[in-house]
């Protein structure tokens, strides 16, 4: 059974916003995250099991935060988030909403996914990081050390008695669901960006009558195999952006044709090595390291996921293209070898048990023959070889079906999406008649922004209202 432990938040708890004591109900003298608020704040931990399908399973704590609304006419629908990635965190959230004209009308209410960042536990460690290092330092096989890192990760996390298969998206949808309960919240308005888009159309599918609206930002949808279509999402933003450039470049000998360009270009260095010399932070000795097309793609798949490094794609190519790998592949590797960027083991065990039991390897292999120079780059970096070492079950085969809705629904997303094409809208759409679609020009993933927030606060309000935004950079279908 769920149960609810209060905690201190900076700021006075009410705890009239808790459900009558459940009975796990207790105080706490820390919580994992600090805010700066004038707003009231509740607070707390959702305890509950960490496998559903498992009598014995342990107990786990996953944060969440109320920011109260100051209207003494507030609606009794708050807005609840959690983020996407999946892996990410999703409390900061809340920060921003202090800011936005949703919290004078409802209460904002910001849910950790279980085995994210402030969850207990926290299924992030550093095998995978150290092994990548290593696989770059001495030259090995990028993809076998990958994996070779992926088992060292697993058993450190099963060592410390967790089981990964207890995180995925049936069991986070369980979790909302039950926040919902023992909140005693009967309508709630759910926002959610990217992956987390399967999880707030998943949680509608299976509690529609607490549902009263969503608000999706390059959405995933339940029923997509990502991991399918994504390398060519990667393409389809690549042409779109081409097209920007013929008709708006002034440099038509330098940007003209630019996706075939890119395309003539990479299929050119498909199989081949380079090698740059490299300095590793706290050393003196120069290594020669090798990196191949993939790099680059990384490179420019993040780049188009930037809002407001976007525009530096075009000239990146044609530099890439001239051979200037040098900036782009210095900054690589320092994340590299200064940062921790490999996946977390949340997001291995939702991408494994989610996308990797029920994606076609015949289809993306379609997908290669169609763009060879893609064949041999993890656009995702959980695959199905890292799957076949992580070995969780996948998600319940219902919660990947398409069901249709007439809940309103407001989604947005950016043209030049490498990662949930806009497409998805469409398809969205089809089964949920009353969703709102706006496709932004010059965006990309995860569109944010006044603009959005503008729109969501008139949804809000009106759900069923056709919303009318007067920007030729915003379309409406």
């Amino acid at each position: 059974m769920p149960s609810i432990q209060t905690c201190n938040c900076n700021f006075k708890i009410d705890s009239s916003y808790i459900a009558s004591a459940p009975p796990r109900l207790k105080p706490d003298s820390t919580f994992p995250y600090k805010i700066d608020s004038s707003f009231q704040t509740v607070c707390g931990y959702l305890i509950v099991p960490e496998n559903r399908k498992k009598a014995s399973s342990k107990m786990i704590k996953l944060p969440f935060i109320v920011l109260k609304s100051k209207s003494q006419d507030k609606k009794k629908d708050p807005f609840l988030f959690t983020t996407g990635g999946p892996g990410g965190t999703s409390l900061a959230w809340i920060n921003g909403m202090q800011r936005s004209s949703v919290i004078e009308s409802r209460d904002c209410i910001a849910f950790e996914q279980r085995g994210t960042q402030f969850a207990i536990p926290n299924l992030r460690s550093f095998e995978l990081d150290t092994a990548t290092r290593e696989a770059y330092r001495k030259n090995l096989n990028k993809d076998s050390m990958w994996l070779e890192g992926v088992k060292r990760y697993k058993k450190k996390l099963e060592k410390k008695g967790i089981d990964l298969s207890g995180y995925n998206t049936d069991e986070t949808v369980a979790d909302i669901i039950d926040l919902l309960k023992v909140l005693k919240i009967d309508s709630v308005n759910l926002t959610g960006v990217s992956y987390s888009g399967v999880v707030m159309l998943a949680v509608l599918q299976k509690e529609p009558s607490k549902v009263r609206s969503l608000v999706l930002d390059s959405p995933l949808p339940t029923f997509i195999s990502i991991d399918e279509d994504e390398p060519m999402n990667f393409v389809n933003s690549i042409h779109v952006l081409s097209g920007h450039c013929e008709k708006d470049s002034l440099d038509q000998q330098r940007y003209g044709g630019l996706a075939t360009k890119f395309e003539n270009y990479f299929n050119s260095i498909a199989d081949k090595k380079f090698y740059f010399p490299y300095v590793e932070k706290g050393t003196v000795d120069t290594i020669q390291i090798e990196y191949t097309k993939n790099e680059l793609f990384d490179i420019l798949d993040n780049t188009l996921q930037d809002p407001s490094a976007i525009k530096n794609v075009p000239f990146m190519i044609t530099e890439m293209i001239k051979g200037n790998h040098a900036p782009y592949i210095q900054k690589k590797l320092d994340d590299i070898f200064n940062k921790n960027i490999a996946p977390s083991g949340m997001r291995m065990s939702v991408y494994c048990a989610d996308q990797a039991s029920y994606h076609s390897e015949e289809v993306i292999q379609q997908l290669y023959q169609l763009y060879p120079f893609l064949r041999g780059f993890h656009i995702n970096d959980v695959y199905n070889a890292v799957c076949d070492c992580w070995k969780v079950p996948p998600i319940s085969v219902q919660t990947r079906q398409p069901y249709y809705s007439s809940k309103p629904v407001l989604i947005g997303d950016g043209e030049m999406d490498p990662a949930c094409s806009p497409l998805y809208m469409y398809r969205i759409k089809h089964y949920m008649p009353n969703a709102q679609c706006f496709l932004f020009i010059n965006r990309s993933h995860g569109i944010g922004g006044t603009t959005f927030r503008q729109m969501t606060q008139m949804f809000l309000d009106h759900p069923y209202n056709r919303i009318v935004i007067p920007n030729e950079q915003i379309i409406a279908y």
